[in-house]
């Protein structure tokens, strides 16, 4: 199983790294939307991305946009993992096609849970 991790904060990417390696996960990553798109080119469709909401370049909304924007991405769950607390932004991701929504900080248990509901768990 393989997952990109898409988060402007190095120490957060290491943290989720760490956390997906350990259940199995083959972990790629980028630094903001952009790099994301261009990740997306060289890996094939990952099982699952995991993105922030605040980045620099492209946010993690209108990445969720494009990838869901993009037919050969239709398939694959996308995790919006990020700091924006309000019900509204929630509400505005899920209508832009994530699937699952985790706020900051969160814990290990967390993001499996939401891996096992997504059935993504390798």
């Amino acid at each position: 199983m393989r997952a990109l991790i898409v988060d402007d904060s190095r120490a957060t990417r290491t943290i989720i790294r760490k956390m997906l390696s350990e259940v199995g996960f083959e972990v790629f990553e980028a630094a903001d939307g952009v790099e994301a798109l261009r990740r997306l080119k060289e890996i094939d469709p990952p099982d699952v991305l995991l993105v922030d909401w605040n980045m620099p370049e492209m946010n993690g909304y209108d990445l969720v946009r494009a990838v869901r924007g993009d037919s050969q991405y239709d398939k694959v769950p996308l995790m919006m993992v990020t700091s924006e607390t309000e019900l509204g932004q929630m509400a505005k991701a899920l209508e832009a096609g994530a699937n699952e929504y985790v706020m900051k900080p969160f814990t290990k248990d967390v993001i499996t849970e939401k891996l096992a509901l997504l059935g993504v768990l390798p």
